[in-house]
C-alpha cells in the first residue's frame, strides 16, 4: 500500500498507463489509508468507496481494451464539498444543505471524470467557504497533519489535510480570498488560484461570485499543473468563463527556469513587524535562492494593497448576502417549522436561523448592511472603487516585473480555537492573498521550508498577470527544486508521511 501512496500523481498516472499498477489497486490503497487515519484528521465529510472502486475498474477496463489514457487517468482525488456531484451529497459543510443530493455535476466534477480521475469523496471546509481555518464547518473539525492541535487552514482545509495526511495524491479547492493558497502554505503543499474565469464556476456553490475560483492542491508543482490543466478551460455555461487557451502550466512546471526573470517583492505585503520571524526568514532565503538562479529581485510598491483587506470584507459579504438568499427552505435543503400553521416567511426565518452557522450569519449581516439603502455608496460602492485601484497597482507593477512575490501567510498554522472568538485576527490570515482575488490575476503558493521556531511549513506566494498562470508554475518549480536539493522533499517530513 505505502509504495503506491508514496508515488506522485504524475508517477502514479504513468504507472497505471504502463500497466505496472491498476487504478483499482491505487484506489483501494487510498481508501484504506482514509479508513486508517481520517478518524484523527477529519478531512472527509463523505467517502464514496463503492463508487470510487467502480470508477477505478472502468479505467482499468479501458486500458485493457487498449484505449489511450491521459496523464491522470485512474489517479484518485479528493473533491471539496462545494462542487456538485450527482453520485454523492453536496453540503458546502452547512446544515442547510444536509443530505442534499444534486441532480447534476459541476463542470469541474465532470472534467475530473472525463480525465478518468477517481473521486474518493468530499472534503470538509468552512461553511460556504467562509473562513480561514475550517473551524466553521457545521459537521466536524479538521486537523493539520503536521500538528493535530493546529488548524489546516481554510476554507479548503479538508482538501489540504487529506493530501498532507497522504489520504489522496491530489485535491480540488476553491479560492475566494486565499482559501487554496493559505491551507496549502500551512500544510506544506502546492496550491494555485488560477486566473479568475480560467476555471468554471458552474456547479460550484457560490460564496462571492466575482471572486470565487476553483484550483488545484498537490504535493508538488508538476502534479498541481497537471490537475490545473485537467479541469480548466472555457465553459459556455459560466458567463464569467474566459474564452482563451489554458496557459501552458505543465510545460512551465517541467521547466523551472527563472534566468532573466524580474521578481517584484511587494513592499506592502512584507511587513517584518507583523510577520512571524521564521516565516520572514524563509521568505528572505527564498528570494536569495531565486537571485542565485538568475532572477533579478526588486522592491515594488502597491499602495492600495493597504486597503485590500477592508475592501474584500465589504465586497465578499455583499455578494454572499445576495447569493445565499437562494437558501429559502422552499425548493431544496433544510426546512424547519413547516407544520401547516406558519407562513412561508416564518418557515424561511426559522430554517435560516437553524441552518446557517454563526460566521455565515455574520457575513450575511455585514453584506446586507453594506448593500442597504443609504449605505450602498459609502460602503459597497467605495469598496469597488478601491478594488479598481488595487487592479491598477497590479497592472503598473507588471509593467516593470514578471511576477510579484510575498509570504503566503503572515504566520504558520495557529492552534485550534486560538482565533475563533476574534474574527479580525482570523481575517488577517488572508492579508497577503486577498489582493490577487480582487484583481482576478493568477497566484500560487509553494512550500519554501519549515519555520525554525515551530517546525511548521512556510508558503511562498507568486503572483502573475491574468492568463499568465504559467509564470507562477515556472517560479514555483525553481523554488521546489532548490528546496528539495537543500532539505529533501518537504512533505516527506510530515508526521503522516508514509
Amino acid at each position: 500500500m505505502s509504495d503506491v501512496i508514496r508515488l506522485s500523481a504524475a508517477e502514479l498516472g504513468a504507472a497505471i498507463k504502463a500497466g505496472e499498477v491498476s487504478s483499482e489497486e491505487a484506489t483501494t490503497a487510498y481508501l484504506d489509508r482514509i479508513e486508517q487515519v481520517d478518524g484523527d484528521i477529519g478531512a472527509f465529510l463523505h467517502v464514496g468507496r463503492q463508487a470510487a472502486l467502480e470508477q477505478a475498474r472502468a479505467v482499468d477496463a479501458k486500458r485493457a481494451e487498449g484505449a489511450e489514457l491521459g496523464p491522470l487517468a485512474g489517479v484518485p482525488i479528493a473533491h471539496k464539498d462545494v462542487f456538485t456531484t450527482k453520485d454523492m451529497p453536496t453540503t458546502a459543510a452547512s446544515k442547510i444543505l444536509e443530505g442534499w443530493q444534486p441532480p447534476y455535476d459541476a463542470t469541474v466534477t465532470a472534467r475530473l471524470r472525463e480525465a478518468g480521475m477517481v473521486i474518493l469523496g468530499k472534503t470538509n471546509m468552512d461553511e460556504f467557504a467562509m473562513g480561514s481555518s475550517t473551524e466553521n464547518s457545521a459537521y466536524q473539525l479538521t486537523r493539520n497533519p503536521w500538528d493535530t492541535d493546529r488548524i489546516p487552514g481554510g476554507s479548503s482545509g479538508g482538501s489540504s489535510a487529506a493530501i498532507a495526511a497522504f489520504e489522496a495524491p491530489l485535491a480540488t479547492g476553491t479560492d475566494t480570498g486565499g482559501s487554496i493558497r493559505e491551507p496549502a502554505a500551512l500544510c506544506g503543499l502546492v496550491g494555485a488560484k488560477p486566473t479568475y474565469g480560467g476555471s468554471s464556476r458552474y456547479g460550484m456553490i457560490a460564496f462571492a461570485s466575482s471572486l470565487d475560483t476553483a484550483g488545484p492542491f498537490a504535493r508538488n508543482v508538476l502534479d498541481a499543473a497537471l490537475l490545473h490543466e485537467a479541469f480548466s478551460g472555457h465553459d459556455p455555461r459560466d458567463s464569467t468563463s474566459v474564452d482563451a487557451p489554458v496557459p501552458p502550466v505543465v510545460e512551465a512546471a517541467k521547466s523551472g527556469d527563472v534566468q532573466g526573470l524580474t521578481v517584484g517583492v511587494v513592499k506592502q505585503l512584507d511587513h517584518k513587524e507583523s510577520t512571524q520571524d521564521g516565516v520572514h526568514q524563509r521568505f528572505q532565503e527564498t528570494l536569495e535562492t531565486l537571485e542565485s538562479l538568475g532572477a533579478k529581485i526588486v522592491e515594488v510598491s502597491c499602495p492600495s494593497f493597504e486597503v485590500a483587506l477592508s475592501t474584500y470584507y465589504l465586497i465578499a459579504p455583499s455578494e454572499a448576502s445576495s447569493n445565499l438568499a437562494r437558501f429559502d427552505a422552499m425548493r431544496y435543503g433544510l426546512r424547519v417549522g413547516d407544520d401547516g400553521t406558519r407562513s412561508a416567511e416564518e418557515v424561511m426565518a426559522l430554517t435560516r436561523a437553524q441552518g446557517f452557522g454563526p460566521e455565515v450569519k455574520r457575513r450575511i449581516m455585514l453584506g446586507t448592511y453594506a448593500l442597504s439603502s443609504g449605505y450602498y455608496d459609502a460602503y459597497y460602492g467605495s469598496a469597488q472603487k478601491a478594488r479598481t485601484l488595487i487592479k491598477r497597482d497590479f497592472d503598473a507593477a507588471f509593467e516593470k516585473v514578471d511576477v510579484l512575490v510575498s509570504p503566503t501567510t503572515p504566520t504558520t498554522a495557529f492552534p485550534i480555537g486560538e482565533r475563533t472568538e476574534d474574527p479580525m485576527a482570523m481575517y488577517l490570515a488572508d492579508l497577503c492573498t486577498i489582493p490577487s482575488n480582487l484583481a482576478g490575476n493568477a497566484s500560487l503558493s509553494v512550500p519554501c521550508g519549515l519555520a525554525p521556531e515551530d517546525g511548521l511549513p512556510v508558503g511562498f506566494q507568486i503572483m502573475a498577470p491574468a492568463l499568465a498562470d504559467d509564470r507562477t508554475y515556472r517560479v514555483a518549480a525553481a523554488i521546489e527544486r532548490a528546496v528539495t536539493e537543500r532539505d529533501g522533499a518537504l512533505i516527506a517530513r510530515s508526521p503522516y508521511a508514509v
